[in-house]
Protein backbone atom coordinates (compact mmCIF):
# COMPACT_ATOMS: atom_id res chain seq x y z
CA UNK A 1 0.00 0.00 0.00
CA UNK A 2 3.15 2.15 0.69
CA UNK A 3 3.81 2.04 -3.17
CA UNK A 4 0.16 2.82 -4.34
CA UNK A 5 0.69 5.53 -1.92
CA UNK A 6 3.58 6.93 -3.35
CA UNK A 7 2.42 6.67 -7.15
CA UNK A 8 -0.75 8.93 -5.49
CA UNK A 9 1.69 11.46 -4.41
CA UNK A 10 4.40 11.44 -7.31
CA UNK A 11 3.07 14.85 -8.32
CA UNK A 12 5.51 17.84 -7.38
CA UNK A 13 5.22 19.13 -4.11
CA UNK A 14 2.91 22.68 -3.85
CA UNK A 15 5.24 25.11 -2.06
CA UNK A 16 3.73 28.45 -2.16
CA UNK A 17 6.56 30.51 -2.39
CA UNK A 18 6.36 34.57 -3.29
CA UNK A 19 5.69 35.50 -6.87
CA UNK A 20 9.46 37.14 -7.76
CA UNK A 21 9.85 41.03 -9.26
CA UNK A 22 9.81 40.88 -13.10
CA UNK A 23 8.75 37.17 -12.96
CA UNK A 24 8.93 35.36 -16.62
CA UNK A 25 6.04 33.79 -18.29
CA UNK A 26 7.99 30.43 -17.93
CA UNK A 27 8.50 30.84 -14.33
CA UNK A 28 5.06 32.01 -13.81
CA UNK A 29 3.67 28.93 -15.29
CA UNK A 30 5.66 25.84 -14.15
CA UNK A 31 6.14 27.14 -10.52
CA UNK A 32 3.15 29.24 -10.01
CA UNK A 33 0.31 27.96 -11.77
CA UNK A 34 -0.15 25.03 -9.54
CA UNK A 35 -4.20 24.09 -9.50
CA UNK A 36 -7.25 23.98 -11.20
CA UNK A 37 -7.77 25.36 -14.63
CA UNK A 38 -4.11 27.55 -13.85
CA UNK A 39 -2.56 23.84 -13.17
CA UNK A 40 -4.84 22.79 -16.76
CA UNK A 41 -3.35 25.58 -18.62
CA UNK A 42 0.28 24.78 -17.01
CA UNK A 43 -0.33 21.28 -18.34
CA UNK A 44 -1.18 22.48 -21.73
CA UNK A 45 1.65 25.13 -22.06
CA UNK A 46 4.27 21.92 -21.29
CA UNK A 47 2.59 19.64 -23.49
CA UNK A 48 2.65 21.77 -26.68
CA UNK A 49 6.00 23.15 -26.34
CA UNK A 50 7.43 19.50 -25.05
CA UNK A 51 5.91 17.34 -27.14
CA UNK A 52 3.34 18.78 -29.99
CA UNK A 53 6.39 20.76 -31.14
CA UNK A 54 8.63 17.92 -31.39
CA UNK A 55 10.30 17.78 -35.11
CA UNK A 56 8.12 14.68 -36.39
CA UNK A 57 4.86 16.80 -35.08
CA UNK A 58 2.62 18.80 -37.47
CA UNK A 59 0.22 21.18 -35.82
CA UNK A 60 -3.31 22.10 -36.78
CA UNK A 61 -4.89 24.97 -35.11
CA UNK A 62 -8.48 26.26 -35.20
CA UNK A 63 -9.63 29.47 -33.84
CA UNK A 64 -13.20 30.84 -33.23
CA UNK A 65 -14.39 33.89 -31.18
CA UNK A 66 -13.94 36.83 -31.62
CA UNK A 67 -9.91 37.01 -31.50
CA UNK A 68 -8.12 39.29 -34.13
CA UNK A 69 -10.37 42.07 -32.95
CA UNK A 70 -8.65 42.01 -29.59
CA UNK A 71 -5.22 42.14 -31.42
CA UNK A 72 -4.40 38.57 -30.84
CA UNK A 73 -4.35 37.45 -34.79
CA UNK A 74 -0.80 39.64 -35.15
CA UNK A 75 0.00 38.95 -31.09
CA UNK A 76 0.12 35.26 -30.84
CA UNK A 77 -0.77 33.58 -34.10
CA UNK A 78 1.29 35.40 -36.43
CA UNK A 79 4.50 34.71 -34.13
CA UNK A 80 3.63 31.06 -33.73
CA UNK A 81 3.20 30.44 -37.86
CA UNK A 82 6.63 32.20 -38.30
CA UNK A 83 8.38 30.02 -35.74
CA UNK A 84 6.85 27.18 -37.57
CA UNK A 85 5.26 26.16 -34.29
CA UNK A 86 1.54 26.23 -36.37
CA UNK A 87 1.36 23.98 -39.69
CA UNK A 88 -2.12 24.60 -40.97
CA UNK A 89 -5.14 26.30 -39.44
CA UNK A 90 -8.96 26.20 -39.83
CA UNK A 91 -10.56 29.74 -38.37
CA UNK A 92 -14.13 31.42 -38.82
CA UNK A 93 -14.10 33.85 -41.61
CA UNK A 94 -14.67 36.21 -38.86
CA UNK A 95 -11.40 36.03 -37.47
CA UNK A 96 -10.30 36.24 -40.62
CA UNK A 97 -11.91 39.51 -42.01
CA UNK A 98 -11.58 41.90 -38.65
CA UNK A 99 -8.07 40.68 -38.89
CA UNK A 100 -7.87 42.45 -42.12
CA UNK A 101 -8.33 45.87 -40.65
CA UNK A 102 -5.28 46.56 -39.23
CA UNK A 103 -3.73 45.19 -42.73
CA UNK A 104 -5.06 47.90 -44.49
CA UNK A 105 -4.45 50.81 -41.72
CA UNK A 106 -8.19 50.91 -39.92
CA UNK A 107 -8.20 51.45 -36.32
CA UNK A 108 -9.73 49.73 -33.68
CA UNK A 109 -9.87 50.88 -30.04
CA UNK A 110 -10.46 49.57 -26.47
CA UNK A 111 -13.89 50.86 -25.05
CA UNK A 112 -16.44 49.85 -22.58
CA UNK A 113 -19.32 47.31 -22.98
CA UNK A 114 -21.34 49.47 -20.79
CA UNK A 115 -21.77 52.62 -23.31
CA UNK A 116 -25.73 52.85 -24.48
CA UNK A 117 -25.64 50.87 -27.88
CA UNK A 118 -28.06 53.00 -28.59
CA UNK A 119 -25.79 55.82 -29.29
CA UNK A 120 -23.51 53.93 -30.19
CA UNK A 121 -25.43 53.25 -33.40
CA UNK A 122 -26.74 56.65 -34.06
CA UNK A 123 -22.76 58.04 -33.90
CA UNK A 124 -21.59 54.95 -36.30
CA UNK A 125 -19.80 52.77 -34.16
CA UNK A 126 -19.86 49.25 -33.72
CA UNK A 127 -19.00 47.18 -30.70
CA UNK A 128 -17.94 43.95 -30.06
CA UNK A 129 -17.79 43.70 -26.26
CA UNK A 130 -15.27 46.30 -25.35
CA UNK A 131 -13.65 46.50 -28.39
CA UNK A 132 -15.23 50.03 -30.58
CA UNK A 133 -14.33 50.74 -34.10
CA UNK A 134 -16.62 53.46 -36.60
CA UNK A 135 -18.73 51.69 -39.57
CA UNK A 136 -16.57 52.68 -41.81
CA UNK A 137 -13.93 50.50 -40.98
CA UNK A 138 -16.57 47.56 -42.03
CA UNK A 139 -17.21 49.38 -45.60
CA UNK A 140 -13.65 49.98 -46.40
CA UNK A 141 -12.78 46.59 -45.52
CA UNK A 142 -15.98 45.14 -48.02
CA UNK A 143 -14.60 47.26 -50.46
CA UNK A 144 -11.15 46.10 -50.38
CA UNK A 145 -11.81 42.43 -50.25
CA UNK A 146 -15.08 42.71 -53.32
CA UNK A 147 -11.84 44.28 -55.17
CA UNK A 148 -9.92 41.79 -55.22
CA UNK A 149 -12.63 39.48 -55.60
CA UNK A 150 -13.24 40.62 -58.92
CA UNK A 151 -9.82 40.06 -60.30
CA UNK A 152 -9.50 37.46 -62.85
CA UNK A 153 -7.58 35.08 -60.71
CA UNK A 154 -10.45 34.66 -59.10
CA UNK A 155 -12.90 33.66 -61.34
CA UNK A 156 -12.69 30.26 -61.31
CA UNK A 157 -13.94 27.55 -58.06
CA UNK A 158 -11.40 26.57 -55.28
CA UNK A 159 -11.40 25.42 -51.76
CA UNK A 160 -10.84 28.13 -48.87
CA UNK A 161 -6.87 27.55 -48.27
CA UNK A 162 -6.10 28.79 -52.30
CA UNK A 163 -8.93 31.42 -51.58
CA UNK A 164 -6.98 32.69 -48.11
CA UNK A 165 -3.70 32.22 -50.32
CA UNK A 166 -4.71 34.59 -53.09
CA UNK A 167 -6.05 37.30 -50.82
CA UNK A 168 -2.83 36.98 -48.56
CA UNK A 169 -1.48 37.55 -51.57
CA UNK A 170 -2.50 41.46 -51.98
CA UNK A 171 -3.24 41.74 -48.52
CA UNK A 172 1.00 41.21 -47.92
CA UNK A 173 1.57 43.96 -50.42
CA UNK A 174 -1.51 46.24 -49.06
CA UNK A 175 0.73 46.30 -45.85
CA UNK A 176 4.06 46.68 -47.39
CA UNK A 177 2.59 49.82 -49.37
CA UNK A 178 1.53 50.99 -45.88
CA UNK A 179 4.87 49.94 -43.89
CA UNK A 180 2.45 47.86 -41.74
CA UNK A 181 5.52 45.90 -39.85
CA UNK A 182 2.58 43.85 -37.47
CA UNK A 183 1.52 41.04 -40.04
CA UNK A 184 -2.02 39.95 -40.76
CA UNK A 185 -2.79 36.41 -40.03
CA UNK A 186 -3.76 35.69 -43.80
CA UNK A 187 -0.54 37.42 -45.30
CA UNK A 188 1.78 35.48 -42.71
CA UNK A 189 0.17 32.23 -43.64
CA UNK A 190 0.71 33.42 -47.64
CA UNK A 191 4.29 33.98 -46.40
CA UNK A 192 4.72 30.63 -44.31
CA UNK A 193 2.79 28.41 -46.81
CA UNK A 194 0.20 27.35 -44.33
CA UNK A 195 -2.85 26.67 -45.42
CA UNK A 196 -5.80 28.36 -43.59
CA UNK A 197 -9.49 26.73 -44.07
CA UNK A 198 -13.02 28.19 -43.12
CA UNK A 199 -15.02 25.66 -42.27
CA UNK A 200 -18.35 27.78 -43.12
CA UNK A 201 -17.27 30.13 -45.75
CA UNK A 202 -20.80 32.19 -46.17
CA UNK A 203 -21.14 32.75 -42.35
CA UNK A 204 -18.60 36.07 -42.22
CA UNK A 205 -18.38 38.90 -44.19
CA UNK A 206 -16.17 37.71 -46.35
CA UNK A 207 -18.56 35.23 -47.49
CA UNK A 208 -20.99 37.82 -47.41
CA UNK A 209 -19.00 39.54 -50.00
CA UNK A 210 -18.65 36.93 -52.23
CA UNK A 211 -22.18 36.59 -52.15
CA UNK A 212 -22.05 39.92 -53.46
CA UNK A 213 -19.48 39.61 -56.74
CA UNK A 214 -21.56 36.14 -57.52
CA UNK A 215 -24.83 37.92 -57.79
CA UNK A 216 -23.00 40.60 -59.84
CA UNK A 217 -21.62 37.45 -62.16
CA UNK A 218 -18.58 36.77 -60.78
CA UNK A 219 -17.41 33.21 -62.08
CA UNK A 220 -15.98 32.36 -58.07
CA UNK A 221 -17.18 29.38 -56.16
CA UNK A 222 -15.78 27.80 -53.25
CA UNK A 223 -15.45 23.72 -53.09
CA UNK A 224 -15.92 23.10 -49.45
CA UNK A 225 -15.50 19.41 -49.95
CA UNK A 226 -12.18 19.63 -51.37
CA UNK A 227 -11.46 21.23 -47.87
CA UNK A 228 -12.28 17.97 -46.24
CA UNK A 229 -10.27 15.97 -48.21
CA UNK A 230 -7.63 18.26 -48.50
CA UNK A 231 -7.55 18.37 -44.22
CA UNK A 232 -7.64 15.17 -43.84
CA UNK A 233 -4.73 14.62 -46.46
CA UNK A 234 -2.66 17.20 -44.36
CA UNK A 235 -3.52 14.80 -41.01
CA UNK A 236 -2.60 11.20 -42.70
CA UNK A 237 0.54 12.72 -44.28
CA UNK A 238 1.74 13.55 -40.59
CA UNK A 239 0.95 10.06 -40.06
CA UNK A 240 2.03 8.09 -42.97
CA UNK A 241 5.47 9.66 -42.44
CA UNK A 242 5.99 8.17 -39.31
CA UNK A 243 5.17 11.48 -37.23
CA UNK A 244 2.88 12.67 -34.74
CA UNK A 245 -0.54 14.66 -35.42
CA UNK A 246 -1.18 17.50 -32.84
CA UNK A 247 -4.54 19.76 -32.50
CA UNK A 248 -4.72 23.21 -30.58
CA UNK A 249 -8.55 24.06 -30.90
CA UNK A 250 -8.67 27.68 -29.53
CA UNK A 251 -12.78 27.77 -28.77
CA UNK A 252 -14.83 24.96 -30.23
CA UNK A 253 -17.86 25.42 -32.62
CA UNK A 254 -17.44 24.38 -36.54
CA UNK A 255 -13.56 25.14 -36.52
CA UNK A 256 -12.89 22.78 -33.88
CA UNK A 257 -15.22 19.84 -35.12
CA UNK A 258 -13.67 20.65 -38.97
CA UNK A 259 -10.25 19.76 -37.32
CA UNK A 260 -11.75 16.67 -35.80
CA UNK A 261 -13.17 15.35 -38.48
CA UNK A 262 -10.27 14.66 -40.24
CA UNK A 263 -9.78 11.21 -38.49
CA UNK A 264 -13.34 10.16 -39.04
CA UNK A 265 -13.05 10.81 -42.96
CA UNK A 266 -9.96 9.14 -42.94
CA UNK A 267 -11.66 5.63 -41.01
CA UNK A 268 -15.00 5.79 -40.90
CA UNK A 269 -15.54 7.53 -44.31
CA UNK A 270 -12.75 6.70 -46.54
CA UNK A 271 -12.04 3.15 -44.86
CA UNK A 272 -8.33 3.83 -44.40
CA UNK A 273 -6.61 2.32 -41.48
CA UNK A 274 -5.57 4.91 -38.81
CA UNK A 275 -6.56 5.45 -34.93
CA UNK A 276 -6.69 9.16 -34.04
CA UNK A 277 -4.94 12.74 -33.00
CA UNK A 278 -2.21 12.02 -30.84
CA UNK A 279 -2.01 15.37 -29.02
CA UNK A 280 -5.06 17.48 -28.03
CA UNK A 281 -4.65 20.94 -26.25
CA UNK A 282 -7.77 22.69 -26.09
CA UNK A 283 -8.59 26.28 -24.53
CA UNK A 284 -12.73 26.77 -23.83
CA UNK A 285 -14.96 28.44 -21.69
CA UNK A 286 -17.71 25.88 -22.86
CA UNK A 287 -19.46 23.29 -20.26
CA UNK A 288 -18.95 19.56 -21.33
CA UNK A 289 -22.97 18.54 -20.23
CA UNK A 290 -24.42 20.69 -22.29
CA UNK A 291 -23.74 18.41 -24.76
CA UNK A 292 -22.67 20.79 -27.52
CA UNK A 293 -19.31 20.07 -29.61
CA UNK A 294 -17.58 23.10 -28.06
CA UNK A 295 -17.41 21.90 -24.76
CA UNK A 296 -17.39 17.81 -25.66
CA UNK A 297 -13.68 16.24 -24.17
CA UNK A 298 -11.13 14.27 -26.27
CA UNK A 299 -12.44 11.24 -24.03
CA UNK A 300 -15.57 11.94 -25.99
CA UNK A 301 -13.93 12.45 -29.15
CA UNK A 302 -12.14 9.05 -28.74
CA UNK A 303 -15.36 7.34 -29.18
CA UNK A 304 -15.54 8.73 -32.82
CA UNK A 305 -11.95 7.99 -33.62
CA UNK A 306 -11.26 11.77 -33.23
CA UNK A 307 -7.87 11.63 -30.95
CA UNK A 308 -6.07 8.24 -30.44
CA UNK A 309 -7.14 6.10 -27.54
CA UNK A 310 -3.67 5.22 -26.39
CA UNK A 311 -2.68 8.96 -26.29
CA UNK A 312 -5.44 9.97 -24.00
CA UNK A 313 -3.05 10.96 -21.23
CA UNK A 314 -1.63 13.72 -23.75
CA UNK A 315 -4.96 15.69 -24.05
CA UNK A 316 -5.62 18.87 -21.97
CA UNK A 317 -8.48 21.01 -21.57
CA UNK A 318 -7.89 24.70 -19.99
CA UNK A 319 -11.56 26.08 -18.97
CA UNK A 320 -9.80 29.62 -19.10
CA UNK A 321 -10.74 32.73 -21.71
CA UNK A 322 -8.94 32.25 -25.02
CA UNK A 323 -7.73 35.98 -24.35
CA UNK A 324 -5.54 35.11 -21.34
CA UNK A 325 -4.47 31.48 -22.40
CA UNK A 326 -3.31 32.30 -26.08
CA UNK A 327 -0.73 35.36 -25.07
CA UNK A 328 0.66 32.98 -22.51
CA UNK A 329 0.76 29.84 -24.64
CA UNK A 330 2.60 31.43 -26.99
CA UNK A 331 5.01 33.54 -25.15
CA UNK A 332 5.89 30.06 -22.94
CA UNK A 333 6.10 28.02 -26.53
CA UNK A 334 8.53 30.77 -27.82
CA UNK A 335 11.15 30.74 -25.02
CA UNK A 336 11.01 27.21 -24.74
CA UNK A 337 11.67 25.91 -27.96
CA UNK A 338 13.55 26.69 -30.81
CA UNK A 339 11.83 27.67 -34.42
CA UNK A 340 11.10 24.80 -36.55
CA UNK A 341 11.31 24.09 -40.39
CA UNK A 342 8.27 25.31 -42.09
CA UNK A 343 6.63 22.43 -43.46
CA UNK A 344 4.92 25.06 -45.95
CA UNK A 345 1.84 22.28 -46.48
CA UNK A 346 -0.18 24.48 -48.74
CA UNK A 347 2.45 23.91 -51.74
CA UNK A 348 1.70 20.13 -51.09
CA UNK A 349 -2.18 20.06 -51.12
CA UNK A 350 -2.02 17.96 -54.61
CA UNK A 351 0.17 15.61 -53.39
CA UNK A 352 -0.92 15.09 -50.38
CA UNK A 353 -4.48 14.34 -52.08
CA UNK A 354 -3.29 11.91 -54.33
CA UNK A 355 -1.93 10.07 -51.61
CA UNK A 356 -5.36 10.28 -49.59
CA UNK A 357 -7.00 8.70 -52.97
CA UNK A 358 -4.73 6.04 -53.27
CA UNK A 359 -4.68 4.46 -50.00
CA UNK A 360 -8.68 5.12 -50.38
CA UNK A 361 -8.59 3.51 -53.39
CA UNK A 362 -6.86 0.63 -51.54
CA UNK A 363 -9.10 0.37 -48.77
CA UNK A 364 -11.78 -0.03 -51.08
CA UNK A 365 -10.20 -2.80 -53.34
CA UNK A 366 -9.44 -4.72 -50.00
CA UNK A 367 -12.72 -4.41 -48.21
CA UNK A 368 -14.17 -5.88 -52.11
CA UNK A 369 -12.23 -9.35 -51.38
Amino acid sequence: MKAVKHRLLKGKRIVPKPIPKNVSVTNLVDEYFQAYNAGRLREGCQLFSNKMLASDSTVGMSLTGALTPAGLGGSCVVPLMKAGFVDWIVSTGANLYHDTHFAIGRSLHRGTPFTDDRLLRKEGIIRIYDIVFEYDVLLSTDAFFRKLLRLPEFQKEMGTAELHYRLGKYIALREKVLGIKHSSLIATAYRCGVPVYTSSPGDSSIGMNIAEVALNGSRIRLDVLLDVNETAALVLDAKRKGGKSGVLIIGGGSPKNFMLQTEPQIQEVLGIDEKGHDYFLQVTDARPDTGGLSGATPGEAVTWGKVDPDKLPDAVVAYVDSTIALPILTSYALARRKPRRLKRLYDRRGELIAALYKEHKKAVARKRT
